[in-house]
């Protein structure tokens, strides 16, 4: 385990998303969830029944593959299902956001931000800027708004950083190794 502790009151989304915990328990997934995991982080089948596409290709039913994902979201395996878009390909405006925000507002500061629709994904670290998320909205203006916006309701001054250049990183996780 990384031996990150979460501030108290710090929902659970905001761990950083690892599955350090879940490598670690004893109740890591059997064989048939690893084939599942591992067919799912990157080529979710795109069919209307997507889950019985995986089930045929495991030897399960639609309904036990599924059952199977379920159980695994449960259990906090698996923290997000959905697609990723390239935003800048659609037209849209993504960025990086940081802000330094105390022990006793961080519960408040972390529900503003995730009322955001246009919020991806946040996380906490260890640093002065402890809270990050990545934010996509429409256009620079609507972000710099979508900012400008949470700043006036937390109190909070945000960071806005910006993608310079694009790096495309794809981490896949091989479950079966």
């Amino acid at each position: 385990m990384s031996g990150r502790t979460k501030p108290a009151g710090a929902p659970e989304e905001l761990d950083g998303g690892s599955i350090d915990s879940a490598v670690e328990s004893a109740d890591f997934p059997d064989d048939l969830d690893k084939k599942l995991l591992n067919r799912i982080q990157s080529a979710f089948p795109l069919e209307s029944r997507p889950y019985a596409v995986l089930g045929r290709e495991l030897g399960l039913t639609e309904a036990e593959t599924l059952a199977r994902v379920r159980a695994l979201r449960a259990r906090k395996i698996i923290r997000r299902l959905g697609a990723n878009f390239h935003s800048a390909g659609i037209g849209f405006s993504s960025t990086l956001c940081a802000a330094r925000v105390g022990e006793e507002k961080l519960a408040t500061f972390i529900a503003a931000v995730n009322r955001r629709p246009g919020v991806t994904h946040n996380y906490l670290r260890r640093h002065a800027y402890n809270v990050w998320f990545t934010l996509i909205s429409p256009s620079r203006e609507a972000a710099l708004a979508e900012i400008a916006a949470l700043e006036e309701e937390t109190g909070t001054p945000v960071l806005n950083l910006p993608a310079a250049r694009l790096y495309k990183i794809n981490v896949d996780f091989n479950l079966e190794e």
